[in-house]
């Protein structure tokens, strides 16, 4: 899991991170006992069943099997990379990460000092708003609805009417003219040198998720038609349009806390909607939905709204970039305004309330398409039936579940008057076979189900070290039937004949699999085995499973009895029974 980073340094970080010191950085916890307990960050309860061990280092939630150590939370809580969870935690530590190596450390540099140059670009774009000369436009602003707050907030500039006033102010910067060529905020003259990309516009910087800015969108201020109302920054090694969402930086808490995420199209579509206090929203750059775009909303919810421009262009096409949704196996609504509304007006004139009141009415894109597609075509006609349906397959082939696709073949069945055997043909010409990667259990997984002995004898390793080698004289790893304890065992009893101190949060960073991270801090936390009876307890279990052994090893023996009389092998099955016959009772 480590990747890149040795584990040594992963050690050393959790032994200076103190669990709950950054848990109670995002939710309140409360003293219970030796441990901690807070309602789960991760499901919706009302009886706290988070717990947090200050001892063990790890926290697991009892209600729905979220669980791990300091790494672990940061991943499922900011929906981290290890990588970056590493990088978080190492500068909170004061632990030094290996440097990276790479072909090409100048490519690194490039990047950094993009950002530099972006977070300069967007200073002196913010301070010519707030200067005399911008009050017209800056009252033009205001007149939009947004309000003081919102300017600050979102780093609203003015790029001045002039060819060379963000050239000039980063030169006396000392930053190059190339580099500023790179940043896409210069751009070549025919006759040689270079002028500014944006001019006589205002400015909306994008951010990336860590709100570092990577990039501009630029909205026309003259009424010159020759122009575009819009322009934004060009792809450059720190920005790719599709990537990106504008403002999840500053919504991706109120996604994760609704479990829903709103769509819209551009950046004032935004930020009015946030200002009147829509926080669960995102903006798409103005492009048709990405596979990335969807896979950055996945990381907070499953649970999508796209606020539709009824009065786009290109509506079915739009209609077809949201079956990216589906295949990644998300829940997926479309939300209507009225004609001549997009959300920052309908907003504007409206309000919060009536704007969530038509989110709360979305339809599911099923039923959305069929109704675009029905009032476009006559659904009574044969040629209007073939495109109907042949648009509608298309969407019904995104689905994984073979349920969900029998049910909406049934109602498009129903709803245009087609057989439901010819609409499955029609489908098996679209189904295409698919790799899906399997995506990770959610961190609300059902708490695991496994063998009570082979559990117990899990938490007493856990607790003592000293019985890891009890058990290690008694017991194979193989004894355990349960795969995930059979791996835990392994890794145990290697790291004991290391001479190694066996730690519950280092452990866990020996599995990927979210599963066996869960066995271990589920038996961690649980209830103690009283000190009276620890080594009855032990004991006890240990026979169990060699009895378990032995059952298992006469079963596989009488199959092989069995087999090799089949076969009429008298030698292999008089050597089978010898063996049978000490395991039932074993020579002096």
């Amino acid at each position: 899991m480590g990747g890149r980073i040795p584990q040594n340094i992963i050690e050393d970080i959790l032994s200076r991170v103190d669990i709950v010191e950054l848990i109670s950085g995002y939710i309140p916890l409360k003293r219970a006992g030796r441990n901690f307990r807070a309602l789960c960050p991760f499901h919706h309860e009302k009886t706290p069943s988070f717990m947090i061990s200050p001892d063990r280092q790890i926290y697991h939630c009892f209600g729905c099997g979220a669980g791990g150590n300091a790494f672990s939370f940061l991943m499922q809580y900011e929906r981290m990379e290890f990588l970056e969870a590493a990088e978080f935690l190492a500068k909170k530590a004061g632990v030094s990460l290996p440097k990276a190596e790479t072909q090409d450390s100048r490519a690194q540099g490039l990047v950094t000092q993009l950002y530099m140059i972006n977070e300069l670009a967007a200073s002196y774009y913010e301070s010519n708003l707030n200067s005399s000369l911008a009050k017209a436009v800056k009252n033009y602003l205001f007149n939009r609805g947004l309000n003081e707050e919102s300017l600050r907030l979102f780093k609203l500039g003015f790029a001045q009417d002039r060819w060379d006033g963000l050239i000039n102010h980063l030169r006396a910067k000392n930053v190059s003219l190339g580099s500023l060529e790179k940043a896409g905020l210069a751009l070549t003259r025919q006759e040689g040198g270079f002028y500014d990309r944006f001019r006589n516009r205002i400015i909306t910087p994008i951010f990336d998720i860590k709100s570092r800015v990577i990039a501009f969108g630029a909205r026309q201020l003259s009424s010159d038609k020759t122009q575009a109302k819009y322009i934004n920054s060009p792809e450059t090694p720190v920005y790719t349009k599709g990537k990106n969402l504008y403002g999840l930086n500053f919504s991706k808490d109120a996604v994760r806390q609704s479990d829903c995420c709103l769509v819209v199209e551009g950046y004032f579509d935004f930020i009015l909607p946030y200002q009147a206090g829509i926080h669960n929203i995102v903006a798409s750059l103005g492009t048709a939905l990405t596979l990335e775009q969807a896979k950055l909303i996945k990381r907070y919810t499953h649970n999508v709204v796209v606020v539709f421009d009824p009065d786009s262009a290109g509506e079915i096409a739009a209609l077809r970039s949201l079956d990216i949704f589906i295949e990644e196996a998300m829940n997926v609504r479309v939300a209507t305004l009225p004609s001549g509304f997009d959300p920052d007006s309908f907003v504007r004139k409206y309000g919060k309330d009536e704007f969530m009141a038509r989110v709360s009415g979305a339809d599911d894109l099923f039923d959305f398409k069929l109704k675009i597609l029905k009032s476009r075509y006559n659904s009574k006609e044969i040629e209007a039936k073939a495109k109907i349906s042949s648009a509608m397959l298309e969407t019904i082939a995104k689905f994984r579940h073979e349920v969900l696709k029998s049910e909406y073949i049934k109602r498009l069945s129903e709803e245009i008057g087609v057989g439901e055997e010819a609409l499955l043909k029609e489908l098996s010409k679209k189904s295409e076979p698919k790799k899906y990667q399997l995506t990770e259990a959610p961190a609300g997984a059902k708490p695991v189900s496994l063998n009570p002995t082979e559990r117990l004898l899990i938490k007493l390793m856990l607790e003592e070290t000293n019985v890891i080698e009890e058990i290690k004289q008694s017991l194979d790893p193989a004894d355990f039937q349960e795969e995930g304890l059979s791996s835990i065992v392994s890794i145990l009893f290697d790291l004991v004949s290391q001479g190694k101190q066996v730690e519950t949060n280092s452990l866990i960073n020996y599995f990927s699999d979210e599963r066996i991270k869960q066995i271990i801090c589920e038996s961690s936390l649980s209830a103690e085995v009283t000190s009276s009876n620890r080594q009855e307890v032990l004991n006890d279990c240990i026979q169990r499973l060699k009895d378990q052994r032995l059952k298992h090893r006469r079963q596989r023996l009488h199959d092989e009895i069995k087999a090799a009389q089949n076969l009429g092998d008298e030698d292999e099955m008089s050597r089978l029974i010898l063996e049978f016959n000490r395991l039932i009772k074993p020579l002096p």
